[in-house]
């Protein structure tokens, strides 16, 4: 440690972590401020911001359920009713409209329209453009790569790099290894 002297580096640390916290509580307990810069959640309704209200900033949960986030989500579930923007990292990401940015979950479900990257061992878009990359990868409408084990879309502009690529209306073929594709 490179502290000047009588300079203790732990006090500095406890103090900066102290500020950062009472920020933060005043920040979202605040009635004039209409967005919520932090969430922390253990589950719906154990968390500070209410599941109706919608987060811009960080929303760090074990299960967190919001309307909106434009941020960072990172928790065990994250829940969103509303469309979104930012990135997602955990278990399950779950969004019940439209998402833009990157979902880095085990499991991605988006119900709306995506548009970024998704990245899991399942993923789900009703319609999307990007890139999704993982074990399943399901559209009923892309644009853009689909690379994994098991890709299907309904209806693609695009690419399917995998062991078996499906594609319900149009493609090169309906079934096929390796590659799949229409443009």
């Amino acid at each position: 440690s490179h502290s000047k002297k009588g300079e203790n580096p732990m006090v500095r640390r406890s103090l900066l972590i102290l500020c950062l916290t009472l920020i933060s509580v005043i920040a979202v307990s605040s009635p004039a401020l209409a967005e919520k810069p932090i969430q922390l959640a253990l589950f719906p309704p154990i968390q500070l911001v209410s599941e109706g209200e919608s987060i811009t900033g960080l929303r760090l949960s074990i299960y967190g359920k919001n309307a909106a986030l434009t941020g960072i989500d990172i928790g065990f579930i994250n829940h969103l009713t509303a469309p979104s923007v930012g990135l997602q990292w955990g278990a399950v990401g779950y969004c019940e409209s439209n998402f833009t940015g990157i979902q880095d979950n085990f499991i991605n479900v988006t119900k709306g329209t995506f548009l970024g990257l998704q990245g899991g061992a399942y993923n789900y878009v009703g319609s999307g453009t990007g890139l999704q990359y993982g074990f399943i990868n399901y559209a009923k409408s892309w644009e853009g790569l689909q690379l994994g084990f098991i890709n299907y879309a309904g209806t693609i502009s695009g690419l399917q790099i995998g062991l078996i690529n499906f594609i319900g209306t149009g493609g090169f073929m309906p079934v096929f290894p390796i590659v799949n594709w229409t443009f």
